[in-house]
């Protein structure tokens, strides 16, 4: 946005993200200063004042539908003629629906706009087998923007483009303003929406691996349906007249002719009084009684007030006595389909009481599918309803088109193929899977599980899926190739434009699933204790992953750009004074700069400390302590890239990003570390800042920061690492947040130690001078490096040049007179660099005959 006056004006940044997707990243440029947003944990307690139009909104609300939109919007004040840049990042999984994932994009800039770009890329493992750019969408006309051919069918969106070959896909969507005033002169273009597939993978479906975590997609087809007994229990109150009942009966006179043969029905209609179309049965599918269930729906007359507490009631007692009486029962699907378009107003009109009345009539036994009709809807109560008792809900707003939009939502439920479905995996092989187990599988949709591998270096995954299918079971095994799938998976992330630092897609699929399922366990929670818990691991996996949800918050702390700029405060959420200013593009270059790893090993056994560093590359993964057979430790680093300062003589420099410790005794814990945060993964997950002073202690393992220096992580009291925090207020080009290690305390550590400092503990060295001979000086050695060569460190059977060098540790606050090895530590170590170099963070380098590899 550009402000061409003089004098500061405010803008707006708004624009509808998918309510089922979190906010992971917002970050403003605001006349040429970086202002990020960092995701917080909210207090159990916010009261927040700024409850104006101004202010920063959560992405996603507790009782927000699965298919809607919602609106993120900041407002802030840019300086006269200066401009303000908006980058936001939000991720979601996209859910398949009727055989096709669908990807929507909203397009409303509020204004006509001279540059406006969609880009849109697909990247699968699978081939694509469907691909479907629809007219653009609109609530008040679904066809808006859409051209038509000669023989009536519509076209792609004009300006859009489409290049794809086998797994790949790129879509462009780029309108100039006349083709933008040709769809709407607002500057409300619509929804830009993308609808494909892929091909499924036969048997128990496909799994992808990627640095220590697994995603699953089951989605099996050419099934025979389950038949299904169903009631449809139908609001008729008074607010239901006009538009939604006849859009409800049009909606219904279709969906009964795609009822099949074996399914059994019934229809109950409710206001003041509750009627029932065929009193205490289910009947079959017929000519006949589909002709008696369409004049009964005809005959509906909105009048009255809303007792849905009473229409549940008796629609669950028709399934429930009819499941009781027939024999084949348990080989049937049941299922209610519940529409209302208001509140309760009759009879028990308490929330918690109608779903608590639900779930004790439901028995688990059948699955409740809420549509809510219009703005006037309890929508939390349909959705505590649905969730209580294994179904969804749906909301159709006012101007949408309920008839096709009911008929959807049945098409996506209308065709069970599996029931009792339960997905297992080897039990000592995984640890924290989401959801495995499923009442109801329909044709078109997808099951999707992630979990971790306890053990990342095995090289099979035996999953087992069992389940039912009408009369038969179902038992679908395979034995999955870890070390396959993962490079297949690195392959594929290796081929992006642009990759994410981390590479951790899957792992982030994990915690997005995860925070997901606690949030809904939260609401179905009975006990305020049992809600706090679930509370509370859904806060701490969300502030671990930077998703904005209902239990975290996207905090921003504008800055004071400009003297004149009126009322700063007015666009800021949940301001916090850091004591510091805020991030510059200005960046202060004469900062000092370190990097290539610099390590300090002391020799415990000589009383003598060896320096060197390591060149490494960025993305490496390098294994810094090797005891995990013995004592169960393993400690290993990340790297992270960065430019040289300007003048070097090096390409770029290499920094600690992330240090991760293993502790597998005497229970399993980790310990993940990076500039701003420590997460504690034990019995309980404990997420600790960087900027504070805080201690965890749990008798064998204790985390100590100290606010922005150093972490100290002691276990059993007898080992002990630190690990310094480097952060920068105004970073040069060349710096990056990064991490230093030591081993202060390294007793309680095995002989059978390895890794890049492991393998010192228990080693003894000696120096010598060198004795320069004719024969050194006449070629042996260069005379320029004689200098250098001054000294030799003898360690096992090795004879390594060295020279004498003072180093500052522990950020500068001390000072070590030490050996110094060049050449990448040379002859130092056992093997070369490479040899460290392992999979991923959570690698604790066990070998195929159970030994420490380094």
């Amino acid at each position: 946005m550009i402000n061409r006056v003089s004098a500061a004006k405010e803008g707006v940044f708004q624009v509808q993200i998918p309510s089922s997707a979190f906010i992971s990243n917002f970050t403003m440029i605001i006349a040429g200063r970086v202002v990020p947003g960092t995701v917080q944990a909210k207090e159990k307690k916010i009261i927040d004042p700024t409850q104006e139009a101004k202010k920063l909104r959560n992405a996603t609300k507790a009782s927000s539908s699965e298919n809607e939109m919602e609106t993120f919007r900041m407002a802030v004040n840019i300086p006269g003629k200066n401009k303000a840049t908006f980058l936001l990042i939000y991720e979601e999984l996209l859910q398949r629906r009727l055989g096709k994932y669908e990807l929507v994009t909203s397009i409303r800039p509020l204004q006509l706009v001279s540059k406006l770009l969609v880009d849109v890329n697909i990247l699968e493992l699978s081939e694509i087998t469907y691909l479907e750019v629809p007219p653009l969408r609109n609530a008040r006309n679904n066809g808006l923007g859409a051209t038509t051919k000669p023989n009536n069918q519509v076209t792609i969106p004009p300006s859009t483009t489409i290049k794809q070959d086998k797994t790949t896909c790129r879509i462009t969507f780029s309108p100039n303003i006349v083709q933008q005033a040709k769809i709407a002169r607002n500057g409300i273009l619509g929804d830009f929406i993308i609808r494909y597939d892929v091909e499924r993978e036969l048997g128990v479906g496909q799994i992808q691996v990627l640095n220590g975590f697994f995603v699953h997609y089951f989605a099996p087809k050419d099934l025979p349906a389950v038949p299904k007994n169903i009631v449809f229990i139908i609001d008729t109150s008074a607010s239901m007249a006009g538009t939604k009942m006849k859009q409800t009966k049009e909606a219904l006179f279709t969906i009964l002719k795609d009822l099949r043969p074996q399914d059994h029905f019934n229809i109950v209609s409710f206001s003041n009084r509750i009627k029932v179309w065929h009193q205490g049965k289910l009947v079959p599918v017929s000519p006949d009684n589909i002709r008696d269930a369409k004049k009964f729906i005809y005959l509906l007359n909105p009048t009255g007030g809303t007792n849905i507490n009473g229409g549940i009631q008796t629609g669950t007692a028709l399934l429930s006595d009819y499941n009781a009486q027939v024999k084949d029962a348990q080989k049937r699907v049941s299922l209610i389909i519940f529409l209302t378009d208001g509140r309760p107003t009759v009879g028990e009109i308490l929330s918690p009481k109608i779903v608590n009345n639900t779930k004790l009539a439901v028995q688990e036994k059948i699955c409740v599918f809420s549509i809510g009709i219009g703005n006037d809807v309890d929508y939390r109560l349909l959705e505590h309803l649905s969730l209580e008792n294994c179904g969804m809900v749906r909301r159709i707003h006012e101007e949408a088109d309920a008839k096709t939009m009911l008929k959807g939502f049945y098409d996506e439920i209308g065709t069970p193929l599996l029931s009792d479905i339960h997905i297992h995996y080897t039990d000592d092989m995984v640890d924290y899977v989401t959801q495995n187990l499923f009442i109801n599988y329909f044709n078109g949709s997808e099951i999707v599980i992630a979990g971790r591998l306890s053990n990342p270096d095995a090289d099979t995954l035996h999953v087992q899926v069992t389940a039912s299918n009408s009369d038969k079971s179902i038992v679908l095994e395979s034995n999955v190739p870890l070390k396959n799938k993962e490079k297949e998976v690195q392959k594929t992330v290796a081929s992006l434009e642009k990759v994410n630092e981390e590479n951790n897609y899957i792992e982030r699929l994990w915690g997005y699933l995860s925070v997901k399922e606690l949030l809904k366990s939260r609401m179905r929670s009975t006990t305020s204790k049992q809600r706090e818990y679930l509370s509370d691991k859904a806060k701490n996996l969300s502030v671990k992953y930077n998703f904005v949800t209902p239990l975290s918050t996207m905090v921003i702390e504008l800055p004071d750009i400009q003297m004149d700029r009126p009322n700063a405060d007015e666009a800021n959420l949940n301001d916090h004074d850091y004591g510091g200013k805020p991030q510059s593009l200005h960046r202060n270059e004469k900062q000092p700069a370190d990097g290539d790893p610099h390590f300090v090993v002391d020799f415990p056994l000589s009383k003598m400390a060896v320096c060197f560093n390591i060149n490494g590359e960025p993305g490496d993964v390098i294994r810094l302590v090797s005891d995990h057979t013995t004592s169960g430790i393993t400690v290993n680093g990340k790297l992270i890239g960065a430019p040289a300062p300007v003048n070097s003589h090096k390409k770029q420099r290499t920094y600690f990003s992330t240090i991760t410790i293993m502790v597998n005794k005497p229970k399993r814990s980790y310990i993940e570390i990076t500039p701003q945060k420590v997460i504690l993964d034990g019995k309980d997950r404990v997420i600790l800042r960087c900027d504070k002073t805080v201690t965890v202690d749990s008798g064998d393992l204790s985390v100590s920061v100290v606010e922005k220096s150093n972490v100290t992580v002691t276990i059993w009291g007898t080992v002990s690492f630190v690990i310094l925090i480097h952060q920068y207020k105004n970073p040069a080009f060349y710096q990056r947040d990064h991490l230093g290690f030591y081993i202060s305390n390294s007793k309680g550590l095995s002989n059978n130690s390895h890794g890049l400092l492991g393998q010192f503990i228990y080693q003894d060295v000696s120096v010598s001078e060198v004795q320069l001979s004719k024969t050194q000086q006449n070629g042996t050695i260069p005379v320029n490096d004689l200098p250098s060569f001054s000294a030799t460190l003898n360690l096992k059977d090795r004879r390594i040049p060295v020279i004498k060098k003072q180093r500052k540790i522990y950020s500068g606050k001390h000072q070590v007179d030490c050996w110094f090895v060049k050449n990448n530590a040379g002859k130092l170590i056992d093997g070369t660099y490479k040899d460290y170099v392992v999979a991923h963070l959570f690698d604790t380098g066990m070998g195929p005959d159970g030994s420490n590899e380094a």
